[in-house]
């Protein structure tokens, strides 16, 4: 028995010392949540970081551009996985209608102060691969600057608008729920 929570115990401390020396992800997960109309909207998400590179990002020749294996100008609107939407309810975004289930998000940003966010219908890829064939629609995004760099990727589900915040860049949607 002796030997048995020797043994547990020497387990218990490698495991701990090798879960202490694993560094945080260089883009964690995140999720955006609303209400409305009694349905849940959920957006997840991997949350890159500027990390130093500030108007790198969405330039021709930037951190999107370079990516491997982008399709640039289409962006996966996150990192690692493939960004998603799940909705329980229709939802109206802009004047893109979209039927309640999950849903891919990318963005096309062939123009920087112009973004177009596009509503896929293929599901649990990995965050580049983009098939325009499966698109379920796209819309024209409202395009603003933040008052500051924005250093974490960031989406948001709040005033009736779906809203995208990165770096030096806001870009919004009108959504509800029919």
């Amino acid at each position: 028995m002796k030997l048995f929570l020797i043994c547990a115990g020497a387990l218990v401390a490698a495991t701990l010392s090798l879960s202490a020396q694993q560094p945080p992800p260089a883009s964690p997960a995140a999720t955006a949540m609303t209400n409305l109309s009694g349905k849940t909207i959920t957006i997840a998400y991997s949350s890159p970081r500027v990390k130093g590179r500030a108007g790198h990002i969405f330039t021709s020749d930037g951190l999107i551009k370079t990516a491997g294996g982008s399709q640039y100008p289409i962006w996966r609107a996150g990192a690692n996985a493939a960004t998603t939407l799940t909705t329980d309810a229709d939802l109206l975004l802009g004047d893109l209608t979209v039927p309640k289930g999950t849903y891919t998000l990318f963005v096309d940003i062939s123009d920087p102060d112009q973004w177009t966010l596009i509503v896929n219908k293929k599901t649990g890829e990995w965050g580049l691969a983009y098939d325009p064939s499966v698109d379920l629609g796209k819309v024209k995004m409202f395009m603003s600057k933040p008052p500051a760099m924005i250093e974490e990727l960031k989406y948001s589900l709040d005033n009736n608008q779906l809203t995208l915040a990165w770096e030096n860049h806001v870009a919004s949607v009108p959504l509800s729920a029919h």
